[in-house]
C-alpha cells in the first residue's frame, strides 16, 4: 500500500512526554482516521516498524492499544486489520451520543464562559466559510473540532474520554458515508441554533438543538449508508442485504415522509 511507505519518525519533543508505544499508537491512530488505512486493511506489523522507525515490540503494543480502543481487530493466523464498524453499532453510537449531547448542551446553557462562547461562534463562522467554499474536508475537520470543543468546555473529563472513543469508532463508518453526499449547509445551520440556544443561556433549548442534531445526522448516515449498498448491489459488488438492511430501509421510509 502506498499509504505506508511514507516514513513518518517520532520526534524528540513527543518522546520526552510519552511513551514510544504511545508515540507509535498516535501515529497509527491518526493514520486510520485520516483514511490512509481504510476499514478492512491489514495492518502490517513489519512495515509500520520499518515507517515508525522502531522495533517490532512498540507496534504490538500499540496494536493491543488500538484493540482496546475500538479501532482494529486481530484475527488469530491472519494479522491485524482496522475495524469496519457495521451499521447497527454505529447505529448504537449516534443514540449515545445523542444522549450525551442533550446533557452537554444543557450544562453549557448555564456555565459557558464567553470566552468559550467567542471560540464555538468563531468555529460556526469557520464552517459556514467551508460549506460557501465547497470544501467538504475543511468541514468535516471543523465539525468534529466543534463538536469535542463543546463537551470539553462542559470540564466532564469522563464524559470526554467516553466521547472521544465513540467518535473515533464512529469515524471509521461515517468515512465510507460521507463520500456518498453530506448535506454540509443544513448541518451548519444546525450547528448556529445550537450555539443560538446555548448563548441565550435556554437549557432545554440546547440541550433538544443538540440532541436533535445528531438524531438527524443519524438519519442521514442511515439514508446514505442505504444508497451506498444500493450502488454496490447494482454494480455486483454489495454482500446481500441483511435483515438490519430492511430494517434501516424502513425507517429510512419513514424519515423521508
Amino acid at each position: 500500500m502506498e499509504a505506508m511507505n511514507a516514513v513518518v519518525l517520532p520526534t524528540l519533543e513527543l518522546l520526552r512526554t510519552s511513551s514510544l508505544t504511545t508515540v507509535v499508537q498516535q501515529e497509527i491512530e491518526r493514520a486510520i482516521l485520516d483514511g490512509e488505512y481504510p476499514p478492512g486493511s491489514k495492518l502490517v506489523e513489519a512495515t509500520l516498524a520499518e515507517r515508525t522507525g522502531v522495533s517490532r515490540g512498540p507496534i504490538r503494543e500499540a496494536f493491543r492499544a488500538l484493540e482496546e480502543a475500538g479501532l482494529v481487530r486481530t484475527e488469530k493466523n491472519r494479522g491485524v486489520f482496522v475495524r469496519d464498524i457495521p451499521i447497527d453499532e454505529a447505529i448504537e453510537i449516534f443514540d449515545l451520543r445523542a444522549a450525551m449531547d442533550e446533557l452537554v448542551g444543557r450544562q453549557l446553557a448555564q456555565h459557558i464562559t464567553p470566552a468559550g462562547l467567542k471560540e464555538v461562534r468563531g468555529l460556526v463562522d469557520a464552517m459556514e466559510k467551508a460549506v460557501k467554499a465547497e470544501d467538504a474536508h475543511a468541514y468535516h475537520l471543523l465539525n468534529l473540532q466543534f463538536h469535542d470543543r463543546l463537551v470539553e468546555m462542559t470540564g466532564n473529563r469522563k464524559l470526554t474520554a467516553i466521547y472521544r472513543k465513540l467518535i473515533k469508532e464512529l469515524s471509521l463508518f461515517r468515512r465510507l458515508n460521507l463520500a456518498s453526499g453530506w448535506p454540509m449547509p443544513v448541518s451548519a445551520g444546525e450547528h448556529r441554533a445550537i450555539v443560538k440556544a446555548i448563548a441565550a443561556g435556554d437549557a432545554e433549548g440546547a440541550a433538544r438543538a443538540m440532541f436533535e442534531h445528531v438524531m438527524e445526522s443519524k438519519e442521514r448516515t442511515i439514508a446514505n449508508h442505504l444508497k451506498r449498498q444500493q450502488r454496490l448491489a447494482s454494480q455486483g459488488t454489495a454482500a446481500p442485504a441483511s435483515e438490519s438492511d430492511s430494517s434501516l430501509s424502513r425507517k429510512a421510509t419513514r424519515a423521508d415522509r
